[in-house]
């Protein structure tokens, strides 16, 4: 990598429509959506390593060490990263596995491919997969989502990546709305709590199981008729099996539900582990200003710490080389 000039990296994260767990829980359905909020990591020789969103747990230089394990140009410490984050963290929009493949992206282009062929997708992916399982034990619906882009309805694995049954791209007229809570999720607690359930045998789990799985079909049958009135009935059911069997609503969010299809008439769900982080809705793009302008001026008063974003679906980074070589001043 030349001394003038520096790798810039840009992932999107997701939202999930339908059936959190089941891409990691096996024999179910779910739906996952690329938005175009992205993580952005700079790889910069030479240059002091600073982050506009902290790197957690100095995954950078856990990630340089997990390639050079596969790599022979990862080899000495971590370069230097910038990072920053158009996403809210810790929100149930896989910010964290954003970040995760952006670093194997960026680091892959810096460490260089023996051959001088890139690294496949695939391996980035995979490799992504592998260093977040061993630290969170959890699904591969995730990697697939930012890397892939689009609209995905995936078959789910107990181990191992899921499989992609089909994707679609996300109609262009068509908008999400991204409501922050402000309040954080624990996906490590949350996935800890599951596996016993299903370690258990728990009834719960395999009626959300059941229910989720449903909801995740009438999701991808909406989108092939690109109906958003189904897609929002069939989000408003996953969030309801989400919340009714496995507890993983708020009243915060349960009062955020309310107050938005009151006063934008948007239906929204909660998006990853639970607990706290971001609700998610679709409606037309004409639609759009007026919603968030509504939403925003109803929020104010009681949920002064929530956030509106309105945003697009994005068409992943699988497409994209690996890393934007950028030029970048001396000194």
């Amino acid at each position: 990598m030349s001394e003038e000039q520096s790798i810039r990296v840009a992932v999107p994260c997701r939202a999930c429509l339908s059936g959190e767990d089941l891409d990691w829980l096996g024999d179910g359905r779910s739906v996952s959506l690329a938005l175009d909020l992205r993580t952005t990591v700079e790889v910069v020789p030479g240059g002091p390593s600073g982050a506009e969103q902290p790197v957690e747990a100095d995954w950078s230089a856990q990630v340089w060490t997990f390639l050079g394990e596969r790599l022979p140009g990862a080899a000495g410490p971590a370069p230097a990263v910038r990072v920053s984050s158009e996403a809210p963290s810790a929100s149930g929009l896989s910010s964290s596995t954003a970040l995760i493949v952006a670093l194997f992206r960026a680091y892959a282009e810096a460490a260089g491919a023996p051959d001088g062929v890139p690294v496949p997708d695939a391996s980035i992916v995979q490799w992504a997969y592998e260093f977040e399982f061993a630290r969170f034990n959890g699904g591969g619906m995730d990697h697939l989502a930012v890397a892939e882009g689009g609209a995905l309805l995936i078959d789910g694995r107990e181990r191992g990546l899921p499989v992609v049954r089909e994707r679609l791209e996300f109609p262009e007229d068509w908008r999400v709305v991204v409501v922050d809570s402000g309040t954080r999720k624990n996906t490590a607690d949350h996935i800890r709590t599951v596996r016993a359930q299903l370690a258990a045998g728990d009834p719960a789990l395999a009626a959300y199981r059941a229910e989720a799985d449903r909801a995740s079909g009438a999701a991808w049958a909406a989108l092939r008729r690109r109906d958003h009135q189904a897609l929002g009935e069939a989000m408003t059911r996953a969030h309801g099996a989400m919340r009714d069997f496995q507890g993983m609503s708020t009243p915060v969010l349960e009062e955020l539900r309310t107050l938005a299809l009151r006063a934008a008439g948007l239906p929204l769900k909660l998006s990853g582990a639970g607990g706290g982080g971001s609700l998610v809705g679709v409606c037309p793009a004409a639609d759009t200003p007026g919603v968030v302008a509504r939403l925003a001026d109803a929020l104010r008063g009681p949920f002064p710490g929530a956030r509106v974003i309105p945003t697009r679906a994005a068409p992943g980074s699988r497409s994209a080389r690996a890393g934007t070589r950028v030029g970048v001043s001396a000194g």
